[in-house]
Parts: C-alpha cells; structure tokens; sequence
C-alpha cells in the first residue's frame, strides 16, 4: 500500500505480536483496505494457521465485526473497513488458535484517527519516539502498557483526547531530535533510560482514570508530580550542593 501506516503491538498474553497497516490519510464516509499480519514474537516472521475475529468500533458504536475466521498464511488482505464518521476508531484483534491448536483468548488493541481527529492527534512512528529509542523497540512491555492504557483509558473521554491532543502537540516538536540523538550516542541513551522511570510510573496512575472526572485528576496530579520530579527536585539538589561547597571552604578558611 503507498503511504500506508502500520501499527504493531502484542497480545495481551503476550503470545503474539500482530500489525497492520492502512492508508495514512483516511477520511470518512469510505470504505478503506486493511491488512492484518500476525507475527511470531521469536522468529519475528508471519504465524501460519490462526483462528482470530475483529471488532471495530467508534464512540462506542459496533461497526464491524466477524466470527472467528482461520488464515493459513497468516496475513488478512483486502479487510474492507467502514469509516462512517470522524472519530478515534478501535480495532480490536482477538486470537483463539495457532496451528489448529485452540488457546486461551487474547486480544490486542489498535487507535485508527479517522478525518480531522488524524490531524489533532498526530502520532508519528505510531508510538512515543524518545521512549522507543530508549528501549530500542516498540514492541517493549513498559511502551505496550503506556499505550494500552493511553488507547483504553485516556482516550475514552473528551479530557483525555484533549490532553492526549496536547500533549502530541509540543511532543513532536522535539521528540525526533531526541530520538535520533540517543540512537547515536549509547551514552544518552543510558541516561533518558533511567531519566524516564519516574515519568512512566506516574503515568501508570492514568490506569485508575476510568471516568471523565478521574482523567483530569489524575491528569493534574501526573503534570504536577513530573514537575517536581523534574524541575523541583533538581532545584533543591543543585541548592544543596551550593549550600554544602560554601560550607566546605568556609571550613576550609
């Protein structure tokens, strides 16, 4: 597909990784082609033989959905999906069996903007690139987690589009740059590694924002938390080390 985008995440057991890939610039009323590729997370080849079904749906509306289908090569092409309206799409993949052999169920979710929501809501590289190139792939837990949460959680409610939207706004402006930086230099890389961690675990906190309500406290609550984190916290230790220099040649005097 020219200018397609992708997307890849795993299921939520973890047994396998699934991606698919639309047209970048999908407008509603139109009906657009979806492939859908599921992967071996340990060879990173397609999956023969899987029994999966599809849901897809917006503002909480069914849109689509199928019985459980077998695919022997393990690609679904030419997946017909409708685009009625304007809106953040979920598409959701469930897997019941790999080599005609039945599993427990597991599912993966992906985010599909759709007309003006593709532009408020840009997510380029499909995915948070600093944090990416920290890691060194998409595919890492600590990422699949912050984006299960950002699609389930945070953009069910107009506050957590609005952040979201916000947040992507001035995000992108500096993220590449940052990323391409770690990816040549191991060093910074090591350093925004460990520089993320108090970031990623207050952003686990938006797991709890199940309600309008709850996203703009916890939303707060998160901004003010890195604020301190990163510019508070700093501060004080930066004084600290003024104050205890003094100190040590006062006595040195």
């Amino acid at each position: 597909m020219a200018f397609a985008e992708s997307q890849t995440a795993s299921t939520d057991g973890g047994i396998l990784d699934v991606r698919i890939t639309y047209d970048d610039d999908i407008m509603p009323n139109a009906d657009n082609t979806v492939i859908i590729e599921f992967i071996n997370s340990s060879t990173d080849k397609i999956q023969l033989h899987i029994d999966y079904d599809i849901n897809m749906t917006v503002n909480d509306t069914v849109i689509a959905t199928t019985p459980m289908i077998h695919s022997s090569e393990g690609v679904v092409r030419g997946l017909k999906v409708p685009f009625p309206v304007e809106g953040e799409y979920i598409l959701r993949v469930g897997v019941e069996g790999i080599l005609f052999q039945p599993i427990n169920r597991e599912t993966v979710s992906f985010t599909i903007p759709v007309g003006i929501v593709a532009v408020q809501t840009p997510e380029p590289g499909g995915g948070c690139l600093i944090a990416t190139a920290a890691y060194g792939t998409e595919l890492a837990p600590q990422i699949q987690n912050l984006r299960q949460i950002r699609d389930e959680m945070v953009l069910s409610t107009d506050s957590g589009k609005w952040f979201i939207s916000a947040f992507n706004q001035a995000y992108y402006v500096f993220s590449p740059t940052v990323a391409d930086m770690q990816r040549e230099n191991p060093v910074l890389k090591n350093v925004v590694l460990l520089s993320m961690q108090p970031m990623l675990v207050s952003l686990g906190l938006m797991e709890y924002a199940d309600s309008e309500s709850k996203v703009l406290v916890y939303g707060i609550l998160i901004i003010l938390l890195n604020m301190a984190t990163y510019m508070v916290g700093p501060v004080l230790i930066l004084v600290w080390l003024l104050l205890w220099t003094k100190k040590r040649l006062a006595i040195a005097r």
